[in-house]
C-alpha cells in the first residue's frame, strides 16, 4: 500500500501520482510539464504495459496530456473519469496531438536543411486515438469496484466541466485505508459549473496548492461590472479588447458574462458588438459544455437552459476555425472582442493577436486566469515594456487589465475551507501542484489549520499508507538545462535595452525644434554613449 510522487512535486503542472496497492498499479493522473520546470521528473517505477487503471480528476493538458505517451509506451488499462471529462479528453488529447505532430514537421523542415537530427514527437494522433479509446467513464457520486480491495468515486470539486476528486477505499492484509486526491479543487461562485463538493472522512488527502499561499479577495467580484468597465472603456477608444483564455473552461465563463451584458443592455452605445472566438478547440469546448449540461450545470445556469435560453450563445457571437480566418480578424477595424489560446500566451494564435495590438495604445488586454512565471502572459501581467513575439520586438502600449478574482483554482482559504469538510482530521495531507515555495508555505499552514502533519513531496517521495511513514520525501534534482533561467534572466535584460532605445528615440523626436546648441550637446552624449558600447 504504496503511494510515490512522479509529476507536479513543487511544480505547477505535470500531475502524475502512482499508488501500488492490492497487486494493483495504479496512476492518478498523467499530465505533461507546460511552461518552466525547476526540477527533473523521476521515471515512473514500472512499465507503462504494467499500469492496471488511470484514475484522471479533469480533462486539463498538466493532468491528462501524457495519456497518448503512456499508451505508445505500452498502456492496455482502463481510464476511468467521468462523463464529461472522457468527452474533452476525446478533443484536447487530439488537440495536443496535433501540436505535438505540427511542431515535429516545423523542426524538422529545419533539420533536413541544416542536416540536423529528426525530431521525433511525443506522440502522434494515432497514440491519442489509442489513449481515447481506453477511456472509461462513469457518473459522479457512483462508487465503483475497481478490483479486488479497492473501491473509488468521483465527486464534483467545481474546477472544470466534468472535474472531480477521487476517493478511493484500500483493503490489504487486513489493513483498510482511504485517501483522497483533490485534483484541483475549484473556487466559489464560478458561472456555469457546481461549487466543489466536500469530502467528509478520509485517512490521507493529496492536495493541489495553486493558489496556496494567495486569496481572491474578501468580496465576491462582479465580474459582470468589472468586465462591462473594461469593454466600454475600451470601445470608447476605439480600440480592440484581446483576451487571452484557456479554451476550456475559461473561454465558456467569458461568453456567459458577454450574454449577460450584451442581454442586459449594459453597454448601450455599442449594443451590436462583435465577440469573434478564434480557437478551434474553444469551439469544440463549448460543444461539450452544452452536451453535458445536466450533470455539470449549477442553478443558475439551470434555470437560462429551461427557459430556452443557451447560456454561451449571443449576437454578435463569431467563430474563427481556419488561420485563414484568424488573420481575417485584424483586418476588421471595428473595436470587438478577441478571444483565443493559450491563456498563458506561450502558444496558439493569442500570440497573433498580440502582435497586431500589444502596440496599440487604444486596445486593451485582458487577463482572465493563472500567469505561470516565466510565461509572456506573467511578464505582460508584470508590466514588461517591450516583450519579443515571433523573433519581433513589440512595445507594450496597450493597457493590461486582469479581472480580479476570476479564476477556476480556490484560493488559500477556499483550500482551507475544503480540508476543513472532513469531519475527522485526516492521518496525513500531502501537498502538490504548485509553485516550488508556496508548495511547503502551504503544508505548514495545513498542518497548523488542520492538526495533523503534512509535507510537501518531491518527485521520488514515497509514503507507505498502511503504516502512514514517509519512506523518502524526495530528492530535489534541478533541471539538467542549468543554463536556462539564465538564458531566460539575459534575455529579460536585453528585451529591456530595447525598450530604453526606444524610448530614446522617442525623447529624441519630442526635441525637434529645439536650439542648435542644445541639438549638438544632445548628439553628442548619444554619440558618446554608442561610442562606449559599440564593442
Amino acid at each position: 500500500m504504496k503511494l510515490t510522487f512522479i509529476g507536479a512535486a513543487h511544480e505547477v503542472t505535470g500531475s502524475c501520482h502512482l499508488l501500488q496497492a492490492c497487486g494493483r498499479n495504479i496512476l492518478i493522473d498523467c499530465g505533461m510539464e507546460q511552461g518552466p520546470d525547476l526540477y527533473e521528473n523521476q521515471e515512473l517505477p514500472v512499465n507503462a504495459g504494467d499500469i492496471d487503471y488511470v484514475l484522471l480528476t479533469h480533462a486539463h493538458i498538466d493532468h491528462s496530456g501524457k495519456l497518448p505517451l503512456l499508451a505508445k509506451e505500452g498502456f492496455r488499462g482502463e481510464i476511468i473519469t467521468t462523463f464529461a471529462t472522457a468527452d474533452l479528453c476525446d478533443i484536447m488529447l487530439r488537440d495536443s496531438a496535433h501540436i505535438q505532430e505540427f511542431e515535429a514537421e516545423w523542426r524538422n523542415r529545419k533539420a533536413r536543411r541544416s542536416g540536423a537530427e529528426i525530431y521525433e514527437p511525443m506522440y502522434t494522433m494515432a497514440d491519442a486515438d489509442a489513449a481515447i479509446r481506453l477511456l472509461a467513464p462513469c457518473d459522479y457520486n457512483q462508487r465503483i469496484t475497481l478490483c479486488e480491495g479497492i473501491e473509488v468515486r468521483f465527486t464534483d470539486v467545481g474546477h472544470l466541466l466534468g472535474s472531480a476528486c477521487i476517493e478511493i477505499w484500500i483493503n490489504e492484509d487486513g489493513v483498510s485505508k482511504k485517501i483522497v486526491f483533490s485534483g484541483d479543487v475549484g473556487n466559489l461562485n464560478q458561472p456555469i459549473i457546481k461549487d466543489p463538493q466536500c469530502v467528509k472522512e478520509t485517512d490521507y488527502v493529496v492536495i493541489e496548492s495553486t493558489y496556496g499561499n494567495r486569496t481572491h479577495g474578501d468580496k465576491i467580484p462582479d465580474y459582470v461590472g468589472e468586465f462591462t468597465r473594461i469593454l466600454k472603456e475600451t470601445f470608447d477608444r476605439g480600440g480592440n479588447v484581446v483576451i487571452p483564455s484557456f479554451a476550456v473552461g475559461r473561454t465558456q465563463e467569458i461568453l456567459y458574462f458577454i450574454r449577460e451584458i450584451k442581454e442586459e443592455n449594459r453597454i448601450p452605445e455599442y449594443p451590436d458588438f462583435e465577440v469573434y472566438v478564434d480557437s478551434p478547440l474553444a469551439i469544440e469546448a463549448t460543444r461539450v459544455f452544452n452536451k453535458n449540461v445536466k450533470s455539470c450545470f449549477d442553478e443558475d445556469a439551470m434555470k437560462l437552459i429551461e427557459q430556452g435560453i443557451n447560456p454561451l450563445v449571443f449576437p454578435g457571437l463569431k467563430t474563427s476555425i481556419t488561420s485563414d480566418d484568424s488573420k481575417e480578424i485584424n483586418f476588421d477595424e471595428k473595436p470587438k472582442v478577441i478571444i483565443s489560446a493559450s491563456g498563458m500566451c506561450d502558444a496558439g494564435r493569442i500570440r497573433h493577436h498580440l502582435k497586431h495590438n500589444l502596440w496599440r495604445k487604444e486596445c486593451t488586454i485582458c487577463f482572465v486566469g493563472y500567469q505561470a512565471v516565466g510565461t509572456l502572459g506573467r511578464k505582460l501581467v508584470e508590466g514588461a515594456e517591450c516583450v519579443k513575439i515571433f523573433g519581433e520586438s513589440i512595445m507594450v502600449n496597450a493597457k493590461i487589465e486582469c479581472l480580479q478574482g476570476i479564476s477556476g483554482h480556490a484560493d488559500m482559504n477556499g483550500l482551507l475551507a475544503w480540508l476543513h469538510g472532513f469531519e475527522k482530521k485526516p492521518e496525513r495531507i500531502m501537498v502538490v501542484h504548485g509553485e516550488d515555495h508556496v508548495t511547503d508555505s502551504f503544508a505548514e499552514l495545513a498542518s497548523k489549520e488542520i492538526g495533523c502533519p503534512a509535507f510537501a513531496p518531491y518527485s521520488g517521495g514515497c509514503v507507505d499508507l498502511a503504516t502512514n511513514t514517509v519512506i523518502t520525501a524526495g530528492t530535489p534534482v534541478p533541471k539538467k538545462a542549468a543554463e536556462k533561467p539564465a538564458r531566460a534572466r539575459a534575455n529579460a535584460a536585453f528585451e529591456r535595452v530595447v525598450a530604453a532605445a526606444k524610448r530614446l528615440l522617442q525623447v529624441v523626436l519630442k526635441n525637434e525644434g529645439l536650439a542648435n546648441k542644445d541639438l549638438a550637446k544632445f548628439e553628442t552624449q548619444i554619440q558618446n554613449l554608442a561610442d562606449k558600447w559599440d564593442r
